[in-house]
């Protein structure tokens, strides 16, 4: 499965993100974890989000293997 479909299949998942006004770009990274990681953390700051939960999110984010990186960053942010 590529990360389109990855990311088409967890989106049916999701009852909504925590942050819904923090929209991120994950097509284009090819399933790099660090870059989505970066991506979601840069946005996260940008709009504000306390260095607290951005912690929070990068200890939910890294407690797993890639489908509870990509899990983690639905359930916090809107991912287009």
């Amino acid at each position: 499965m590529n990360l389109d479909e990855e990311i088409n299949r967890m989106r049916g998942e999701s009852l909504g993100p925590r942050y819904p006004h923090v929209v991120v770009q994950l097509s284009g990274h090819n399933g790099n974890a660090g870059a989505i990681m970066d991506t979601v953390v840069q946005a996260l700051k940008e709009a504000g989000v306390s260095t607290l939960d951005i912690a929070a999110f990068r200890a939910e984010a890294y407690g797993g293997d890639y489908e509870n990186l990509l899990a983690t960053v639905f359930a916090w942010v809107e991912v287009e």
